[in-house]
Formats: C-alpha cells, sequence, structure tokens
C-alpha cells in the first residue's frame, strides 16, 4: 500500500524552518506567525512518529532523521518550483542581465546558454562581466554568480557548485628533457596562478602533497584573470594551479590534462545571488531553476577522471 503523503504545510514549514534554523525566520518566509510554523512542525512529526527536530534553548538544531529528511523535501520544492515557472512559461517577451566574473563567462557560463535559450526562447539573456562584485541599489542587474561563502545580506543566495584545486598544464609538458614526472619536477617549470583571493593555491597544494613550499619560490607569470592563466597553461607556458570551474572542459577534450591525482576541495563555492524583492520573478525562477539542473546534471555524469594522471600521493 503506497505510504501516505504528509501535510504539505507541515513539510513547506519544515524545509523553510531547517534552511534558516529558526522558527521566527520561517513564519516571516511563509507569512505567518512562529506559532503556527510551531504547531505545523509539531503536527508533521507526530503524523510521521518521528522527532525531525531538538529545542535547545539556543536555538534549533536537527534530528538524524530530520538531516536525512531534509535533502528529498528540499529537492521536490525546487522541482515544484521549477514545474509551476515551466507551466506558466514566459509568454511575454523579457530581458534578464546576469553579472558574473570575466574568467567564469568565458570558460564555463557562455559554452553552457544555448541550452536555456532552447528552454526559454522568449527570455533574452544580457551578460554583463567584470572583476568586480556587482552592486544591486545601481540597478539594471537581476541576478549575479558569486564566489563566496554565501553570506552576503540582502540577497538570495542559492548554492551551485564549488571547486576543486589542482595542477594543469599542456600534454606536451609530459614529455621532453623537462618533462613532468613527479612533483619535484616543478622545481623546473614556470609556475602559473591568479592574483587576488585565489593566490595562494599553489602553497596550499604544495603543503597538502607533503612538498617543501620553495618548490614555489621559482619562476612565476601572475595573471589578473583565471581565463589567461589557463590560456598560458593550454600554450604549454608553464603549469597553472587550477578550478575545476575553469579547467573542466579543457581536460575532457585533451587541452589540458592534470599530471598529479591530489586535488584539494575549496572550502568557498559558487552562487546565484538576486535582490530579494525580484528573486522569485518570472525570468530568475527561470534561470535559477535551468542553472540548478544543469550543474546537477553535470555532477551526475561526472566520474573520477585519472587517466591524465601520473603521480597519485602515499
Amino acid at each position: 500500500m503506497p505510504t501516505k503523503i504528509p501535510s504539505l504545510n507541515g513539510l513547506r514549514a519544515f524545509e523553510s524552518a531547517a534552511r534558516h534554523m529558526s522558527f521566527t525566520k520561517a513564519a516571516e518566509e511563509l507569512n505567518v506567525t512562529q506559532t503556527a510554523v510551531s504547531h505545523q512542525i509539531r503536527r508533521l512529526e507526530d503524523e510521521l512518529g518521528i522527532r525531525l527536530f531538538l529545542r535547545l534553548k539556543n536555538g534549533l538544531a536537527l534530528t538524524d532523521e530530520g538531516r536525512a529528511f531534509l535533502p528529498g523535501i528540499r529537492s521536490a520544492f525546487h522541482e515544484i518550483r521549477c514545474a509551476t515557472e515551466m507551466l506558466l512559461d514566459t509568454s511575454n517577451n523579457s530581458a534578464l542581465t546576469i553579472s558574473t566574473l570575466v574568467s567564469l563567462a568565458t570558460k564555463w557560463l557562455l559554452p553552457r546558454l544555448p541550452s536555456f535559450q532552447d528552454a526559454f526562447p522568449n527570455i533574452d539573456i544580457r551578460v554583463t562581466a567584470s572583476t568586480e562584485l556587482v552592486d544591486f541599489r545601481k540597478g539594471g542587474i537581476d541576478a549575479a554568480i558569486r564566489y563566496g561563502f554565501g553570506d552576503w545580506k540582502g540577497l538570495q543566495a542559492d548554492w551551485l557548485m564549488s571547486d576543486e584545486i589542482f595542477p594543469v598544464c599542456s600534454p606536451k609538458l609530459l614529455t621532453g628533457p623537462k618533462a613532468i614526472k613527479s612533483p619535484a619536477d616543478l622545481a623546473n617549470q614556470t609556475l602559473l596562478q591568479v592574483s587576488g583571493m585565489t593566490s595562494n593555491d599553489w602553497n596550499m597544494w604544495l603543503r597538502a602533497a607533503g612538498l617543501p613550499e620553495k618548490l614555489a619560490e621559482g619562476t612565476r607569470l601572475t595573471f589578473d584573470l583565471t581565463m589567461m592563466a589557463v590560456q598560458a597553461a593550454i600554450d604549454g607556458l608553464g603549469i597553472c594551479i587550477g578550478r575545476t570551474t575553469y579547467v573542466d572542459d579543457d581536460l575532457k577534450v585533451g587541452k589540458l590534462v592534470a599530471p598529479f591525482n591530489l586535488r584539494l576541495k575549496s572550502d568557498l563555492g559558487f552562487y546565484l545571488v538576486s535582490p530579494l524583492d525580484i528573486a522569485n520573478s518570472k525570468k530568475v525562477m527561470a534561470f535559477r531553476c535551468w542553472l540548478i539542473d544543469l550543474v546537477k546534471q553535470e555532477l551526475t555524469a561526472q566520474a573520477p577522471n585519472t587517466a591524465n594522471s601520473r603521480w597519485e600521493q602515499d
């Protein structure tokens, strides 16, 4: 006999409260009282016969059962929102202006935009790229892809993906008199890096590999833009400390190889952010649903690829 679906009001209250870890913030989002949220969640717990939250003196915490329950419920509401957006569609022609980093636009977003245009032909996309954070208060920008911890005040931030950090180079650097055969050979190579918040990537990777950071004290080329460092690696000018989002496509087609297996997980991530007052507009919702689904599909299809790796940490 099929399992009965619990109360949708209770599920909505649970998802919102778990996301905010606050009954009060969930009540504000759902436009009900804090007491109503508490009662809805209590009824849901009684209906399931399972406790989902621990009510602590200093706040809320999910039980083990609540943590296991949350991803499926969150995904279900995401699918409902997407399905509703597709049903309503975008019968009126509209323009959507997206801001992002120059390198992310060039190396990742632009090659994938045709599938959005196929799905939503009535939305005109405008992409503006810069190295600076967009100021939504100046108007004209509907959404942006930002890199950080997702804690931007006054904005809705939806998690997209994180990066792995690892060296990449042209296949031709794996042959010849200065061929890269082990990490020690980095001392004979020009190291390519990007200035700014990722400028310490080489040092972090060398530490994780158990190698002396002095290996990174030799010849370096530093670039303002990631796309320039990646292109320099493709051209054989040195070995670049790469990040997944910027190098995966070039790895897949063989323009780059990853000579070592060790990859570091970044603490930061990419988020789609938009002002709260337009975050649920048709065009922003359409782009958000498409983008999140795209990332999910790519992560699902992605398998560990070590075919081009020649060294593994003991």
